[in-house]
Formats: C-alpha cells, sequence, structure tokens
C-alpha cells in the first residue's frame, strides 16, 4: 500500500484502488484481507514469558558469586550455610519477580487508547466489529466522542474537527473535509481529508475507509521508530555492580590471606580454608540485593499510593539524579481542557478566572468585578457562545465543575463561560431553527434560532473574518455603525489578545423582521459585532509549584511540544520555566543546527516548539552528550521514542498512548507533573537509604573481618565461629538494614543539587564513614575477647562476649547510619518505628542463641551475667559515640570559624 499518498487522490479514486465501495466489503472479503494483512493491532515487541521473567533475577553479578559460594559451602558440609545462602537468594528472585508482574499487569489495566470496537459498514449494512478485525477497505463510520481506531481517507463528513495532539502535538482540534486534496509530500499536519489511529473525533460525523491498519499506520510507524533507541542502565545498576566486583575481589583476596596466616601459625589447611570461605560470605554482603529489592519495591508501593505505576524497580531511584526533565506542553503542563480567559466587547477588556471546566468564576474589568447580564454586549456575546455551539454539558451535583462533556474543546469552553455568566439553559430562551456548519473556508458557524416573536442568527468566527461581514458594532444598548475607527480599534484588540497567545473567537448577530426574511436572508451578512473571546490551554494549577521545587532541587524543566511558538512561549512564562535570556527554539532551527551545536545550544534552550519525534530524540541525545540524566515525560504517540532514550521515560496513564507506556519506565496513573516531583523526591530518599544501609552493612561486615583477620594474623584462637558470622551477618544485619530502607527522607533532601550520575557508591567520604566504624567495632570487639581470655575465661565464654560485642556494636551503629552527614545524636531514634522493632526482634534472635540451650549448643554460646553485659555494652557503644561526639565537635568549630569570618568581614 501506498500510504503515503492517499491524501493526494480523490475519494472515488481511493475507493477504486482499495477495490471497495460505499457499501463496504463482503465477509468473505474482509476474512481473505486479513490473511494478507494481519490484525489491527499494534506489535507488543519481543514478549518474555515468565519463566524468563523468573530466571533473568538471578543474572546479577553478585547473585552469581552468592551462589559460587553455596556451592563451595555445601561441598564443605556446611548444610546451614548453604541453605541460608540459597533463601537469600531465593527471596530476591522471588521480590524481583512479583514486582515485574505486578507493573506489567498494572500497565495493562491503563491500556484504553485504542478503541475496542468500530462502526463499521459490510455488505450495505452498519455493524459494530472489535476494532483489531478491520482490514483495508473498510468503510468506518465516526461521530464526536469516537477514538479513530485506523489511518484512512475521509469519504463523507459533516462538520468533522480531530484533535490530533497524539501525533502532532497540537492541542487544537483539526478541521477535516474529504473534498481538499493536498500534495503528496504535505505534512501529516496539513492532511485534511485524512484521519489516523489513536486520533480523538471532537465534533461532527464522517465515514472513511481505511488505508492502513496495525504497524503500517502512522502508529505503528513510530512505535518502529522507538526500535532505534536503546535501553539506559539506571546509575544505581552501575554503583552495584561496582560495588558487588570490588566486594568480590576483596573477599577472595582475604581468603587467600587467612588461609595463609593460619597455615603458617600450624592450624590445619581444612580448618584455616573452611574458615576463610566464612570470611568470604561475611564480606559479601549476602542480603544487599534483597535488601535493595526490597527498598526499592517499598518505594514503588508508596509511589502507587500516589498515582505513579512503575514498571521497573530501578525507575523511581533514577529520578532521583535526573538534571532535566523535558516535559511535553498539552495534557501535561496544560489541562487539555480549553479556557475562556479574557473578553473584549463594548470597548472594555474583561478577565474571566476560573479554568478548566470549573462552571464558577468571576469577569473582573480594571480591577472591578462586573456582571455581564447587565451589559447588553456581554450577555450577547454569552448568549451567542452558548447557542452557536455542538458541545453537550452536564453540570456535576456541587454544581462547581462539570461532570460530563462531549464535543470540541473550544465549544466547551464557551459552554463553561455561559455557565459562569449565569446563562447556562440556552435551550430555554431560544430554539434551533436551523445551522450552518463551521466551514474551514468560511471560518464561522452560524445558527438561526427563535425568541418568541424574534429571529435571530447567531455568528461566531475568526475575529478578522468576522468584521469584515459587520455593518454594525453592539456598544452600550445601541447598535452603532462600524466606522474605519472602530473597526481598527476591534483588530488592534484582537492582535493584542493573540500576542498573548490567546486563540481567538469573533461573536456577531443579525435580527429579523420574521421568519420570510431569515430563510431567504443570508445569515452571515449585514452583522452586528458583538465582541471576542480569548482563549487557552491553562496550565495545570499545581505544576507551577512542582517546577518550583524542581528548580530549587537544582532540575530544570524544558518544554518540547509541536505547538505554535508563541502559545509555547506564553505557557512557560506563566510556569516560570523560561527565565530571563532563556533561549526558544522551533523545529525549523533545530533542522539548520548540526548535532554540535545543538548540543551547545540545549544548556540555555528551555522551550522547544514545532518539533517532531526525530526532532525529540535529537534533544535528549544533544542534553545527554552533555552529561545531563534526563528524564522525558509525554502522553503522545510522538513522545515514546525520546521517553524511550531518556535515561527515564514517564508516559500520561489518563491520556498516554500505547505506545507512550510501553517505552516508558514510569506511568503516571493521574497525568499529574506534581507526582514527577514527588517521584523525584521518593527516588532521591531511596538512593539514600540505599546508601545508609549499604553503609551499616558494609561497616558491619568490616567489623567482622578485622576481628577474625587480626586475630589469626596474630596466632589467637578464632574469636567467632563460622556459624555466629552467619547468624550475625544474615539475621541481626539484615532486619535493621531492610527497616533503613524505609527510613523517613531528611529535611533538606529537596534543596540539595541533582547527584552526580558518574558518582561512585563509595563518594563524599563514604569509603571513611566505613573504614571508620567498622575498624572500631573489630578492635572493641578484639579488646573485649582479648581482655576475656586473659582473665582466665573458657574459649566459649570469650567467643561469646566478643559476638555479642560485635552484635550489639552493629545495632547501636544502624541508628548512626541514619544520617548520611550527621550522626547518631542527629535524628530521633523514635521516629523510625520499624528500625526500632527491627533492632528489638535482633536482639531477641540474639538472646536466643544464648539462652536457650539448644541453641546455644548450636552456636556454641554460654550465658552472660550482668557484669558481662556491662562491659559488652560499653564496649559496643564507644565506637558510634565517640565519632558522633569527634563530629559535633567538628561541626562546632567549623561554625564558629565561619561566624569569625563574618565577623571579620563586617
Amino acid at each position: 500500500m501506498e500510504q503515503q499518498t492517499w491524501h493526494a487522490q480523490s475519494e472515488a479514486e481511493c475507493l477504486a484502488r482499495l477495490e471497495t465501495s460505499l457499501d463496504g466489503l463482503s465477509q468473505a472479503e474482509v476474512e481473505r484481507r486479513r490473511e494478507v494483512h494481519g490484525l489491527n493491532l499494534l506489535h507488543d515487541g519481543n514478549k518474555v514469558s515468565l519463566l524468563t521473567v523468573f530466571f533473568n533475577q538471578f543474572r546479577d553479578f553478585m547473585t552469581l558469586v552468592l551462589i559460587a559460594a553455596t556451592l563451595i559451602s555445601g561441598l564443605l558440609g556446611e548444610y546451614t550455610d548453604a541453605v541460608t545462602i540459597i533463601a537469600i537468594v531465593f527471596l530476591n528472585g522471588i521480590l524481583g519477580f512479583v514486582q515485574e508482574v505486578r507493573a506489567e499487569r498494572s500497565l495493562k489495566a491503563l491500556k484504553e487508547l485504542t478503541a475496542p470496537v468500530a462502526k463499521v459498514r459490510r455488505d450495505g449494512a452498519v455493524v459494530e466489529v472489535s476494532a483489531k478485525e478491520l482490514v483495508p477497505g473498510d468503510i468506518v463510520l465516526l461521530e464526536d466522542g469516537d477514538r479513530v481506531p485506523a489511518d484512512g481517507r475521509i469519504v463523507r463528513a459533516r462538520s468533522l474537527e480531530v484533535e490530533e495532539s497524539a501525533l502532532t502535538g497540537e492541542s487544537v482540534p483539526v478541521a477535516k473535509d474529504p473534498r481538499v486534496r493536498v500534495p503528496a509530500d504535505s505534512p501529516l499536519a496539513e492532511r485534511r481529508n485524512m484521519v489516523y489511529m489513536g486520533t480523538m473525533v471532537t465534533r461532527g460525523r464522517a465515514e472513511y475507509v481505511v488505508t492502513a491498519t496495525g504497524m503500517q499506520t502512522e502508529m505503528g510507524k513510530i512505535a518502529d521508530l522507538i526500535d532505534q533507541s536503546e535501553d539506559q542502565e539506571t546509575p544505581l545498576q552501575k554503583r552495584l555492580d561496582q560495588l558487588g566486583k570490588t566486594l568480590v575481589w576483596i573477599s577472595l583476596g582475604i581468603t587467600v590471606l587467612v588461609v595463609v596466616a593460619g597455615v603458617m601459625h600450624g592450624h590445619a589447611l581444612y580448618e584455616m580454608f573452611l574458615a576463610g570461605v566464612s570470611l568470604a560470605v561475611a564480606a559479601i554482603p549476602e542480603g544487599l540485593p534483597a535488601i535493595v529489592t526490597i527498598a526499592l519495591a517499598l518505594g514503588v508501593q508508596r509511589m502507587i499510593k500516589r498515582n505513579a505505576i512503575v514498571r521497573r524497580l530501578p525507575s523511581v531511584e533514577t529520578l532521583g539524579c535526573a538534571t532535566v526533565i523535558c516535559s511535553d506542553k498539552t495534557g501535561t503542563l496544560t489541562q487539555n481542557k480549553m479556557t475562556v480567559t479574557q473578553i473584549y466587547a463594548d470597548g472594555l477588556y474583561v478577565d474571566v478566572t476560573g479554568s478548566g471546566h470549573q462552571l464558577q468564576g468571576e469577569f473582573v474589568a480594571n480591577g472591578r468585578r462586573i456582571e455581564p447580564g447587565r451589559r447588553a454586549a456581554f450577555k450577547s456575546l454569552v448568549e451567542i457562545a452558548a447557542v452557536c455551539n455542538q458541545a453537550h454539558l452536564e453540570p456535576g451535583a456541587d454544581g462547581v465543575s462539570a461532570q460530563a462533556v462531549k464535543g470540541d474543546p473550544t465549544e466547551i469552553a464557551l459552554l463553561v463561560l455561559a455557565h459562569k455568566a449565569g446563562f447556562a439553559k440556552p435551550d430555554s430562551v431560544y430554539e434551533r431553527v436551523d445551522e450552518r456548519p463551521f466551514d474551514a473556508d468560511r471560518k464561522m458557524m452560524s445558527v438561526l434560532v427563535r425568541s418568541d416573536d424574534e429571529w435571530f442568527a447567531f455568528v461566531k468566527g475568526a475575529p478578522d473574518v468576522l468584521l469584515a461581514r459587520c455593518t454594525h458594532v453592539l456598544l452600550g444598548n445601541r447598535e452603532e455603525p462600524m466606522g474605519q475607527s472602530l473597526c481598527k480599534q476591534i483588530l488592534a484588540a484582537n492582535e493584542q489578545m493573540a500576542s498573548r497567545a490567546l486563540r481567538n473567537l469573533g461573536f456577531a448577530y443579525r435580527r429579523f423582521r420574521s421568519a420570510e426574511e431569515a430563510r431567504q436572508a443570508d445569515w452571515e451578512s449585514e452583522l452586528v459585532f458583538v465582541g471576542i473571546c480569548g482563549m487557552i490551554d491553562p496550565p495545570r494549577d499545581e505544576a507551577k509549584a512542582a517546577i518550583a521545587k524542581a528548580k530549587s532541587a537544582g532540575i530544570r524543566t524544558v518544554m518540547i511540544t509541536g505547538d505554535h511558538q508563541a502559545t509555547a512561549t506564553a505557557i512557560a512564562k506563566q510556569l516560570d520555566i523560561l527565565p530571563p535570556g532563556g533561549r526558544v527554539l522551533t523545529g525549523a532551527d533545530l533542522e539548520s543546527l548540526d548535532d554540535k551545536r545543538l548540543s551547545n545550544l540545549v544548556r540555555d534552550t528551555y522551550v522547544y516548539a514545532r518539533v517532531t519525534p526525530e526532532h525529540k530524540l535529537r534533544i535528549v541525545r544533544a542534553l545527554q552528550a552533555n552529561h545531563e540524566v534526563v528524564a522525558m515525560t509525554g502522553d503522545g504517540v510522538n513522545d515514546a521514542p525520546a521517553i524511550k532514550q531518556a535515561d527515564i521515560g514517564i508516559a500520561m496513564g489518563q491520556s498516554g498512548t500505547d505506545v507512550a507506556k510501553e517505552a516508558s519506565s514510569l506511568i503516571l496513573a493521574d497525568d499529574n507533573y506534581a507526582t514527577i516531583v514527588a517521584a523525584v523526591e521518593e527516588g532521591r530518599a531511596i538512593y539514600d537509604n540505599i546508601k545508609k544501609f549499604i553503609r551499616y552493612l558494609l561497616a558491619s561486615n568490616v567489623g567482622e573481618i578485622l576481628t577474625m583477620f587480626l586475630a589469626m594474623l596474630a596466632g589467637w584462637p578464632l574469636p567467632l565461629s563460622p556459624i555466629q558470622i552467619l547468624w550475625v551477618n544474615l539475621v541481626t544485619d539484615g532486619l535493621p538494614a531492610i527497616a533503613l530502607g524505609v527510613d523517613a527522607p531528611e529535611d533538606d533532601i529537596m534543596s540539595r543539587p541533582p547527584r552526580n550520575v558518574h558518582e561512585g557508591i563509595f563518594a563524599r567520604g563514604m569509603a571513611v564513614k566505613i573504614l571508620s566504624r567498622g575498624v572500631l567495632i573489630g578492635l572493641a570487639t578484639l579488646a573485649v575477647f582479648a581482655w576475656s581470655l586473659r582473665q582466665g575465661a573458657e574459649l566459649a565464654h570469650a567467643q561469646t562476649m566478643a559476638y555479642a560485642t560485635l552484635t550489639m556494636a552493629q545495632l547501636i551503629l544502624v541508628f548512626d547510619s541514619r544520617s548520611l552527614e550527621g550522626g547518631i545524636l542527629r535524628r530521633n531514634p523514635f521516629e523510625n518505628v520499624w528500625l526500632l522493632l527491627a533492632v528489638l526482634s535482633s536482639v531477641a534472635l540474639f538472646a536466643c542463641t544464648m539462652y536457650i540451650p539448644r541453641m546455644a549448643e548450636v552456636f556454641h554460646t554460654t550465658p552472660l551475667g550482668p557484669d558481662d553485659w556491662a562491659i559488652v555494652l560499653v564496649a559496643a557503644a564507644v565506637p558510634t559515640f565517640a565519632l558522633s561526639v569527634r563530629r559535633m565537635g567538628r561541626n562546632r568549630l567549623h561554625k564558629l570559624q565561619q561566624r569569625s569570618g563574618s565577623d571579620a568581614a563586617a
């Protein structure tokens, strides 16, 4: 099929080439064509089986190392170790698998873009069929509110307008006409005789012949374009991969050193190899993959409650280091609801408050509220706007907003205006007798109405076109002749309102003396001009505050839209996206720029207007070339390639297309830009929490390793048995670490700059904090062990003292880990109830291994008395509190130095 040339042919030529007629295809012919063209569906890509999704959870580098450790432990007869490690690995896999499956199910529940059924004419009769059963040559019937199920050439139409923002980015519906012939090389936005899959009929009726289905449609072509983009690995995945490799090499090195040192001091090779393997397992925090998964899963659950559906676990975290949010305008930053914001009538500019489908608002002129019903010109304008209208609006029960709307967004905006002015029931005042629908050539619509014994023609249209047909102007209560001065004044008002990116409509009327005169006269001549309505798709109420919050977090918002430059610029200024000196580029500008020049310009460009899907891809790639971490939001098919190319793609759940959702990592169920900023905050909090428990786990493990390693180098007995190491490592460490994953964010989290995408997991002094705490914990544990032996205690009792000291030191350390920059005294320890419960549970589990006789036998422990506990608790508290006091002193000294510097400067 030569899909690109259908718009250049007449209706008859299209029907002939498709071998069909207005009576439609026969059922037998439909079956034959379906064999050739397939179902009218977009490909879902390579479907992955549930079994593959499950096994993919075990491809992580650290997980593979843990599995290897399990095999070694099993071969050495340490079946408890092997079972424990396998349990952790399996838990990690189950968590990741369940979350991915849940996310995909949530996504499928949102797939409502493609029309499920279509009205077609087959064998001369109109029937409803599944949209996926359409084939080229089918005759499809459309009416307002329908979503177009396949691409096609219009053959019949009446007052047809189609909203094509999903493909073109244009928020204003396009008037369609089957009689129009356009050049073969015309862009999609100018093909007024065609309709396309996924677009919405906002007004009128039509019949069209299907010219393309499935992947051959315009939507299908853009779906193919997505395949050119590559999936991006998240910063967290990179950091954890780096951490895993580092820990593996450390563990292998420690294993070798321990075995060599032990053998040199006379220990048996098997005994030392078993000890070395135990330490290697301790060096790798077995719970880390599971805890990371749990932290991300908990974050995802919180985001679901805030109307965001995460398709991949690391997506929320990635937002935490985003530096740029590229946002579509229509429906994302704006409401996708046209709203009348200004009226010009009777020589007066009047601002109208209230946005979207809110039915209440005020009319304000020169700072003073006016009643439009008391001024003839304003009253007439509102009446014409309501009566010369095809839309339907049903007020909600509260009377504050519309419950149901149907029709063209512009006409819905006019009905909302009428409600605000108190003219909610035009049918009770005016009886509609006849109508002349809007025509793209006339640029007008008119209706003939009767009110008692009076007859009127109400007309609306482009102000400049309407003025040419007017002989009078309504000023006050009088119809004044339209002189040159008044005409210039109205045109100047029209230009002034257009400069504010308002879409203007003019309103006029003609009065008739009788029904006969009304039927014989040209309604749209000798008109009385009433006024102009200026309307715009307004910004979302919460968008401005969300953008300001993103700015305070060091994140730049960039608007990318297919709309006009003037409209995009006006919206960007209202939302404070465009700063003084900020650059605005159009699609034509982008065409003239090479990639190098574009990479330089994107640094201070905040608005891109009139762009294509290819342009959006170039913009995202240019930002990434500047080392930006890019989040791309959007709802249309034309956004999908850039959504997938971005570091994280965000699709709208309500207005978003199937293709956009498939390309995204995050779906906003409420289409709310503010949810994105909430996701950024959540992402930062999750990454902070991951760093907290990595710091906690590694510092704890350093303490364990140092305790064992130094003792072996010194030729001492083992201060901890392998089973004690495992119990501390997998149970006592694990529960508090998981509780750190639900810790509330610190107060300054959204006042910090974005995290550098190249920043390692040990950046900002992380390695020093881990080592300093680990070394002190290890030395404290060794000191208690040595002291016990020196006091004549049996080895089992000395090992129990060391075991208790190591455990309690780690449980105290977890409270210090709640603040990345502060110490244990910075945050209230009772804020995180889950952490308190986790610590208490860990203490209870530890006590079980000491005071339950059968468990004490397995863990080789002896009960400790009050004196023993006093020594243990003091030794365990010293590492954390000593460092916290040191940090408080350093911070206080820093503040004194700053104050001294300020005094000296003064």
